[in-house]
């Protein structure tokens, strides 16, 4: 792909994001021009609205499965790995803002690809309680999904704080509390 070509892509996804994020009934047409483009170079990659929305999870599907890759959930300490983590999925979850629930409803292969990086964040965290890090007495899942919405908010909320102070507020929060 021409480097302009490629620049044109990462444009019309990244607009697509975030204003489909916003709104799911937004027109390719809008993204188009919000993104610099014609339209005609929106539609000859992507037939539809669907297409595209595919493509944009398929984007922050491929940049978490690189995160959860770099940050070596499955072998570095527990503590490293989980500060890393949040350290990178935050810019991850700001560059692409689209709803994972809403991705799991509308496309099957994402469905799947999504289940695959919620079970490998399961197993850390499993690994984290077995390490004493998080208490073992907590609900199945309670301590992923407390995870997940502090990366949420922090990622879609408190926009202003950089990823580093932004992990190390979430790390801390998850692991002392906030009393």
């Amino acid at each position: 792909m021409r480097a302009d070509a490629a620049r044109n892509l990462d444009a019309v996804l990244q607009t697509g994001a975030r204003l489909l994020a916003r709104d799911p009934a937004t027109t390719m047409a809008v993204i188009a021009a919000e993104a610099g483009v014609d339209r005609r170079t929106v539609y000859r990659r992507f037939a539809s609205r669907e297409a595209l929305l595919s493509a944009v999870y398929a984007a922050k599907l491929d940049a978490a499965e690189m995160v959860m890759d770099a940050v070596r959930l499955e072998e570095a300490p527990v503590a490293i790995a989980l500060h890393g983590y949040v350290e990178s999925i935050v810019p991850v979850s700001r560059r692409w803002p689209v709803d994972i629930r809403r991705m799991m409803q509308e496309d099957p292969e994402a469905e799947q690809r999504a289940e695959a990086l919620r079970e490998r964040l399961e197993a850390f965290m499993r690994r984290a309680a077995d390490e004493g890090l998080i208490r073992q007495d907590l609900p199945a899942g309670w301590a992923t999904a407390l995870l997940g919405n502090m990366v949420d908010t922090m990622a879609h909320v408190f926009v202003d704080i950089e990823p580093g102070p932004a992990a190390d507020l979430v790390v801390n929060s998850l692991l002392h509390g906030v009393g």
